[in-house]
């Protein structure tokens, strides 16, 4: 069971690990900057620019954070400073000036880089800045992406070769969604809500998706873990011994009872950490609720568990009849009075107990939490 187990977490950490490699690529931005509350015509950038230079279509430098509105075909508006710690889609670490690099390519006549390009403008000018511009604290697989924004076309074509280096949080498709903060102020880790179902898909993507479509994970709860180990990097041996007990307790407040827990016959299941991910800022977990295959690997579930049996398909199939069990000891009839006084005092004697009275089911256990 410990060797299936464990395949399921490398499993679990491939797929989050996955799915934070989509999107880390920003598009150009589309309309000039304004500051927070002031007027479009009053603050674009050209209006600082000396006059040898051309203009740049942001003053935005680290540490300001910038938002954005994107219309349905995908047109940027809007493009101005926001206070990091209101809603805002980029908090920028760097400010670099491509025209400064001693190339061709970003010469007066070069075409802006394409995507690919931008990816690799990425690993090469924006990765170590922005790992300095956090202190060191970050997490590549967590929720954070480092990404960076080049100057709209019409910039570009004026001479414009500012990039801004920074970071941000992305959807399933790769784009910017608003966030609040500065990331070195929040936890990095990648996390669901309660109640959401995840499917990993064959790309190792994980995503929300409606628990009537099919999905490998229904999610239980959300636990921090920086309040349990203050002062240490918790090994991920340490995390499973906690989460254990906290991951069944939110299994079974989630589905109502222990006994409810028993009949959807799931089984609890939680991720951890990785050293590196905890000190690169990654502090929360996902208690879940999951079927393991005899074979190995996750079960396709259809339905949420909260909508009891009737409602649940695992592999297309509704779940496995569960055999009846002896009322659990705080469920048990009480035991008959002592015998009356001056009676023989048999150790033995009393109500009988069923040794199996109490004892949870074993395929109910929780899903030890392998090791990464």
């Amino acid at each position: 069971m410990a060797s299936k187990q464990s395949a399921l977490r490398s499993f679990i950490i491939a797929a989050l690990a996955g799915a934070v490699g989509a999107g880390t690529y920003t598009l150009a931005a589309g309309t000039s900057e304004t500051e927070p509350g002031a007027q479009a015509s009053s603050t674009t950038a050209s209006s600082t620019a000396p006059p040898d230079q051309p203009a740049t279509f942001t003053t935005a430098d680290a540490g300001a954070c910038l938002t954005w509105q994107v219309a349905e075909d995908g047109t940027i508006t809007g493009f101005e400073q926001a206070d990091c710690e209101g809603e805002h889609r980029f908090e920028v670490s760097l400010r670099q000036n491509l025209a400064t690099y001693p190339t061709s390519e970003f010469g007066p006549e070069a075409p802006m880089p394409n995507p690919t390009r931008q990816a690799q403008l990425r690993e090469e000018l924006c990765g170590a800045g922005t790992f300095r511009y956090l202190g060191g604290k970050y997490d590549p697989n967590g929720r954070y992406s480092i990404a960076p924004i080049l100057p709209p076309a019409d910039a570009w074509a004026r001479g414009d070769r500012t990039m801004l280096c920074g970071l941000q949080e992305t959807n399933r498709a790769g784009e910017p969604i608003l966030t609040s903060g500065r990331v070195a102020d929040q936890d990095q880790a990648r996390v669901f809500e309660a109640g959401q179902c995840v499917a990993i898909d064959a790309s190792n993507t994980l995503t929300a998706v409606k628990c009537a479509d099919p999905h490998q994970l229904e999610i239980t709860s959300q636990v921090s873990l920086e309040q349990v180990f203050p002062d240490h990097t918790p090994a991920v041996e340490e995390q499973d011994k906690h989460l254990q007990d906290v991951c069944t307790q939110a299994a079974q407040e989630y589905l109502g009872s222990e006994e409810n827990l028993y009949q959807i016959a799931l089984r609890p299941f939680w991720t951890t950490q990785t050293p590196a991910a905890w000190e690169g800022g990654s502090r929360s977990v996902n208690c879940a609720l999951m079927f393991s295959r005899p074979e190995g690997g996750f079960a396709n579930l259809t339905g949420s568990a909260t909508q009891g049996r009737e409602q649940l398909l695992i592999d297309d199939a509704p779940p496995p009849e569960r055999p009846q069990r002896r009322p659990l000891r705080d469920q048990q009839t009480p035991a008959a009075p002592a015998p009356t006084a001056g009676a023989a005092q048999d150790p033995t004697a009393g109500a009988a107990q069923d040794p199996a009275a109490g004892v949870q089911d074993p395929a109910q256990a929780p899903a030890q939490a392998p090791v990464q």
